[in-house]
């Protein structure tokens, strides 16, 4: 069953609809609702690889839906430590749950002074009203 809308207060957001948990010199990066919701369905998850170095604004992966394929924007920079084997395995797990089961990669920041530039939830939900 599809997630019901919400943007967490505890997280950052991009304008292209990530999100990051940072915690100390980590981050957990996923996708909103508002991107799954919009995408629908999703089939297939591309993840970059652990060891891989994603960079702030620039696609660090895929996701395809049964509507379109989208590239995933890397809302920080940093080393790729984990990627969400359950996302791999079951996409539509981010369309349950984008902020719990659905997270997409776990990365170390290289840059500890990118969050400051991100969204709030407050900032983020004035960016979707505006679409």
């Amino acid at each position: 069953m599809a997630a019901s809308e919400s943007y967490p207060d505890d997280l950052l957001y991009n304008a292209e609809h990530d999100w990051a948990r940072v915690d100390g010199d980590e981050a957990v990066l996923g996708i909103t609702w508002y991107a799954a919701d919009s995408l629908g369905e999703l089939v297939h998850f591309e993840p970059p690889q652990p060891g891989a170095t994603v960079e702030k604004g620039s696609s660090y992966g895929e996701v395809e839906s049964v509507k379109a394929v989208s590239d995933l924007i890397a809302p920080l920079s940093g080393e790729v430590l984990e990627v969400n084997p359950k996302v791999v395995d079951a996409p539509e797990t981010v369309n349950d749950d984008p902020y719990g089961d659905g997270w997409l990669v776990r990365i170390r920041l290289t840059s500890p002074s990118e969050p400051d530039s991100l969204l709030d939830a407050d900032a983020y939900r004035q960016v979707i009203s505006e679409q």
